[in-house]
């Protein structure tokens, strides 16, 4: 995506392994995106996937973080992940206070 927001704004930054059960894996990321595309907040998306697959969700504030941490197909994804996809994985969940790059609107 490699979007701009205007910060102040959250990250939620999940890394993983995946283990060696990958089925349904890619329709059910497919409808999360969907899903969170949707919700009130959600600001975009940057993925990476190698050995570590790194997926980085961009919202408004931490009440929208909580809505989507408590939406009922994604805590199902969740469990799945947790049972299936995922030999490891690690959420940090942190607030941009500045953001710049080459695209950006301006240089901070």
């Amino acid at each position: 995506m490699l979007g701009y927001f205007e910060p102040p704004y959250y990250a939620v930054i999940f890394t993983s392994v995946r283990g060696g059960d990958t089925e349904g894996y890619d329709a059910t990321a497919a409808r999360m995106f969907e899903l969170a595309s949707q919700r009130e907040g959600f600001l975009g998306v940057d993925l990476a996937r190698g050995d570590i697959g790194i997926t980085i969700s961009y919202w408004r504030d931490l009440e929208a973080i909580r809505r989507w941490r408590e939406q009922v197909e994604h805590l199902e994804a969740q469990r799945l992940g947790r049972e299936r996809w995922y030999a490891r994985y690690r959420v940090r969940i942190a607030r941009v206070e500045r953001e710049y790059g080459r695209d950006s609107p301006e240089l901070l």
